[in-house]
């Protein structure tokens, strides 16, 4: 049985126009054979498998041919190149540097620098990953790199550029190997298949190019890998199955849906994507580049943009006449984002369908924006039960606004007999009782604050916000900006209404709570303060800090006011009173506290002596 070979091998290039897609740097290497002109030391960098190693060979064959031809190609046919192709050559020296990283390793390859050819003109030593080298090593190498012997050249192949040492990248002509382009891939692919009789479909070819990310090496390798298990016959459904490849169906059928709106059969087919095993962030990330794909097909000019194949492409241009170009936008803007969040979020399923309902909803009219615009906020996907449940609560906003005028009517005719009787017969027990429970001017106040007082934020002219704007006393008074017509009651009432402490000290925590995030550290401090009433409508609050006062005289106009809104007292003042050094109360510890707590109740002892506590 003869011996099988892989083709990234077997089919490794000899010569420099077998190179694929190389081919401003093979042309180089040429016309430096043809002219003479060599340089002592070459770096070839690039991405795996692009054949870097593959040229350093052809172009030491080349300049140790006896008999080259007139294109810079090695004859094949010579000394040289028969003992290179038998790989026997003493003037080739390949090494790893991978492995022989060290000083002593240099050291060595140095000292084999002194012989001169046998055969040939040149000695080339080929390093391999030279970046492996250590520093050290790079270090004993650099004399010899610089000014090696005549019959000296090294050719370095590296995929790592960026750690080597610029004293060696200063020493060498450096050339850059560029990616295999998919088209490219399917063209060697092809060749390929049709040497070894195996038949294919393009776009299966197309799959392996792709997931070689532009390798040729890895192409040839999983292209082994498919002749395999297609026994002969590459096909796609086949070679995705192999691959473990998420069908670009599904891309072009969750764009199609998502024109058409049509969520439901986009949930379906994520939840059969998912369930098949593939990532949530893997269906993303190929319905983003899908998406950036038929982008680049809407415009002719940007068509030799897309890596595909001829029978892909022309799907691609098909879809993209259907779509909007403000859709696609949008789309790639949302699916990136998902991919930013995707690795932090919590629940990542959760995450993909939300970004997908979303592109599904970006062609649905929103209010007041046309179509191809994002939506303000997510349309329902059952649009009958929010118009049920709509028309449930007008119904029932008119029930309750049928019965509050039923009420209000019954009780002006209960008041207005209530008033007549009173000018003819004595008031009975039961109605002196309810005209002793009857509301007083306080009490009507409340009930005005709760039922008809607009909220502050949009009734009155007033907002934390312009604290630093408003002077202390200059501005007018919060109560003469109310646009609410039920508020022009009678201002004597509000001017005269009276006031607990208890419900200065309510209204005082309520403001405190309601101040913003930038007065988060004084509010905190005023919630600590008792302010007391010293003589109706007098108010009177001690600060034991100076800062605190100074922070509180710069709003002071915007708390008296709001004290006098919402305490229905426009007659309010504050005074803001520095307490006495003998005044201030030394703050307790923890312990000190408890203590304090057990002088007043007793119950507290013993409960600890009883559970035996100790405290921390």
């Amino acid at each position: 049985m003869e011996e099988y070979i892989v083709s990234a091998r077997k089919y490794r290039p000899a010569t420099f126009d077998t190179v694929v897609g190389q081919q401003a740097l093979t042309t180089t290497l040429k016309n430096a054979v043809k002219s003479g002109k060599l340089a002592h030391a070459y770096l070839f960098c690039g991405p795996r498998g692009v054949g870097k190693t593959t040229c350093a060979r052809i172009f030491a064959k080349a300049i140790n041919c006896l008999s080259p031809t007139e294109d810079g190609e090695a004859c094949g046919h010579c000394e040289s190149c028969q003992a290179f192709n038998e790989q026997r050559s003493f003037n080739i020296f390949e090494l790893d540097a991978a492995s022989n990283n060290s000083v002593e390793h240099i050291k060595t390859l140095m000292e084999q620098t002194r012989i001169p050819p046998q055969v040939g003109k040149y000695k080339v030593f080929i390093i391999d990953e030279v970046h492996m080298l250590s520093t050290a090593a790079f270090n004993a190498f650099l004399k010899t790199l610089e000014e090696p012997p005549a019959h000296v050249i090294f050719i370095l192949a590296t995929t790592e550029k960026h750690k080597i040492l610029p004293t060696i990248l200063s020493r060498c002509q450096i050339y850059d190997f560029e990616r295999m382009t998919v088209q490219n891939t399917i063209a060697h692919l092809k060749s390929v298949a049709e040497k070894e009789g195996i038949q294919y479909e393009e776009q299966a070819l197309e799959v392996i190019a792709e997931k070689a990310d532009g390798g040729m090496r890895d192409a040839l390798s999983i292209f082994d890998q498919a002749a395999s298990f297609c026994q002969g016959n590459i096909t796609y459904q086949k070679v995705i199955e192999d691959l473990n490849v998420l069908d670009s169906d599904y891309y072009f059928k969750i764009i199609d849906y998502s024109i058409e709106n049509k969520v439901s059969e986009i949930m379906l087919l994520a939840n059969q994507i998912i369930a098949h095993g593939f990532d949530g962030g893997l269906l993303i990330g190929g319905l983003a580049k899908h998406v950036r794909n038929v982008m680049m097909a809407k415009d002719p000019q940007t068509l030799p943009l897309l890596e595909a194949s001829e029978q892909q492409r022309e799907r691609l241009q098909q879809q993209a006449q259907r779509c909007d170009l403000r859709f696609l936008y949008s789309a790639l803007r949302l699916m990136n984002q998902c991919d930013i969040n995707y690795r932090q979020a919590s629940n990542k399923r959760l995450l993909v369908e939300l970004t997908l309902i979303e592109v599904a909803q970006l062609t649905q009219p929103a209010e007041g924006a046309g179509s191809g615009r994002r939506p303000r906020r997510l349309k329902s996907l059952f649009k009958h039960l929010i118009r049920q449940s709509q028309h449930t609560q007008q119904a029932q906003q008119v029930a309750s606004a049928a019965t509050a005028a039923s009420t209000a009517s019954a009780a002006g005719r209960v008041s207005q007999q209530t008033s007549s009787a009173t000018n003819v017969v004595p008031t009975p027990k039961i109605l002196q009782q309810t005209q002793t429970a009857s509301p007083q001017p306080r009490q009507q106040v409340a009930t005005y604050n709760t039922a008809n007082r607009p909220r502050l934020k949009t009734a009155v002219g007033f907002s934390w916000n312009n604290l630093r704007k408003q002077s202390d006393t200059d501005k007018a008074p919060m109560t003469d900006v109310l646009v609410n017509e039920q508020t022009s009651t009678s201002a004597a009432t509000q001017d005269q209404a009276e006031f607990t402490e208890a419900d200065l000290t309510r209204e005082w925590i309520a403001m405190c709570n309601r101040m913003p995030q930038q007065y988060s550290a004084v509010a905190t401090r005023m919630k600590n303060m008792t302010p007391v009433i010293k003589e109706m409508p007098q108010i009177e609050v001690t600060v034991d800090n100076q800062l605190v006062m100074e922070q509180m005289q710069q709003i002071k106009g915007s708390i008296v006011n709001t004290l006098k809104l919402h305490l229905q007292n426009n007659k309010i003042t504050l005074d803001i009173v520095l307490a006495e050094f003998d005044e201030q109360e030394r703050s307790l510890t923890r312990r000190e506290q408890y203590e304090e707590m057990e002088k007043d109740n007793p119950a507290v002892k013993q409960l600890r002596d009883m559970l035996n506590l100790e405290l921390a």
